[in-house]
């Protein structure tokens, strides 16, 4: 079912690669490259010398569909423990995550009246952000999530947080301490995990019978139709759609009650499950949705050959706008050493001209991003050093990275977005 490719690393750790032969939901065989990309390096590995990120090695990130049940999908899959060692991310760092985690809380509880006090289980739980709301509401909550430095402050903030990706051995760890759940939630990790078979028979295997699976995954009809490449990395191995997932979901002992589309990320879902036979309806959404996605042909190979001819275009507009750049001798800058980085820099050919990137982050200023050793600075500098072009690499921030930086803009600089479609804004062409 499986080859495996193992790349050493300089400091002599190995990172295995694990190359599918398989659809993920439905273990067909007849998957088909639809999206072919550059490669390129695990998105968190910054590093605090040049000469040491750029020794770190690249990996495919193309995009297969499978014929048989049509769902989008990475092959090339990361071994858990290097993908998710150096990781930075904290959801309680943004404001509109929080609030985003408060409004889903708010809505679970009002919506599916788990009882109070009753077990809420976060798959993927990161800092504990999204469970601090249901602890607060009276719920007894328990986090699950691979890294270990994040769990372990989850753990100290009060909410008790398992250092491990989600397997039937955890979950019956969980329930044999707090009894079955009663909502299991995982949002943006449902496209995280290469056996997600094994994940969601965890997940049932947690829930009571009249419980439910709440997850939020971005979209692929929103991927395609805004041309969100920058989403497209390793941690990313499922880009959902509805039909795949329903079958899939069915196949695991689930069915598919609820589904919204929202706009977090730019295009996502949330989906609720329940055991199948459960207490509730499924609602007219799931069908509306399915309906949609057929008249879409979002099931089709063409539709995901057409989408990589668009990145095609997009590439071949920031060739030119990079030949321009060269041939005038212009100082070109990053904004945002975000995950998406990586995957705009390769794909666009941004990489051998950014002098470097500007960030906030605290781990990540003055270390050097993987593969290519850009140096990471402070944001503050942008006035100070004022480089001709600054290319957004936080794609998701783009607005908000406009507006905060408006002066840098009256002062005669460009940004340049890539999606949906690489272009220049400026005192004359706004966002």
């Amino acid at each position: 079912m499986y080859y495996k490719i193992i790349f050493m690393k300089e400091r002599m750790m190995n990172i295995a690669v694990t190359r599918r032969e398989t659809c993920r939901l439905c273990n067909s065989s007849e998957v088909k490259l639809v999206v072919n990309l550059h490669p390129v390096p695990l998105a968190e590995k910054y590093t605090s010398s040049a000469e040491e990120a750029k020794k770190i090695p690249r990996y495919p990130i193309n995009l297969y569909m499978c014929h048989k049940c049509s769902h989008v999908q990475l092959l090339d899959v990361i071994n858990s423990k290097d993908l998710w060692s150096d990781y930075t991310y904290h959801s309680g760092q943004t404001q509109g995550i929080i609030n985003h985690f408060e409004e889903v809380s708010q809505k679970i509880i009002s919506k599916y009246t788990p009882l109070s006090g009753s077990l809420i289980v976060d798959v993927g739980s990161n800092d504990g952000t999204l469970l601090r709301f249901f602890k607060n509401a009276g719920y007894t909550v328990h986090g699950i999530d691979p890294a270990k430095d994040i769990a372990a402050k989850a753990t100290a903030s009060g909410i008790e947080t398992t250092p491990s990706v989600i397997t039937a051995e955890v979950a019956k760890n969980i329930r044999q301490k707090y009894g079955s759940a009663s909502v299991v939630t995982a949002f943006n990790v449902y496209a995280h995990a290469d056996n997600l078979g094994d994940m969601t028979d965890a997940i049932f295997s947690l829930l009571s019978q009249d419980g439910i699976f709440v997850f939020e995954v971005q979209y692929l009809m929103d991927i395609i139709d805004k041309v969100l490449i920058g989403t497209i990395f390793h941690e990313h191995m499922s880009h959902h759609s509805l039909k795949p997932l329903i079958q899939f979901l069915n196949a695991h002992q689930l069915e598919l009650i609820d589904v919204e589309r929202i706009s977090i990320q730019k295009g996502s879902i949330i989906g609720v499950a329940q055991p199948k036979g459960g207490p509730r309806q499924i609602s007219s959404s799931v069908r509306e949705l399915v309906k949609l996605e057929e008249s879409r042909s979002l099931d089709k190979i063409q539709t995901m050959e057409a989408f990589n001819v668009k990145i095609e275009g997009n590439r071949n507009i920031s060739r030119e706008l990079v030949k321009n750049w060269v041939q005038q001798k212009l100082i070109v800058a990053g904004y945002g050493a975000a995950r998406s980085g990586p995957t705009l820099m390769a794909q666009f050919e941004f990489e051998g001209i950014i002098q470097y990137i500007f960030d906030d982050h605290s781990q990540k200023i003055n270390r050097f991003s993987p593969s290519n050793g850009i140096p990471v600075i402070p944001t503050t500098e942008l006035l100070n050093r004022k480089p001709d072009i600054v290319i957004i690499l936080a794609w998701i921030h783009a607005r908000a990275i406009v507006e905060k930086n408006q002066a840098y803009i009256d002062a005669g600089g460009k940004f340049v977005i890539c999606t949906p479609e690489v272009r220049i804004i400026d005192s004359s062409h706004p966002l």
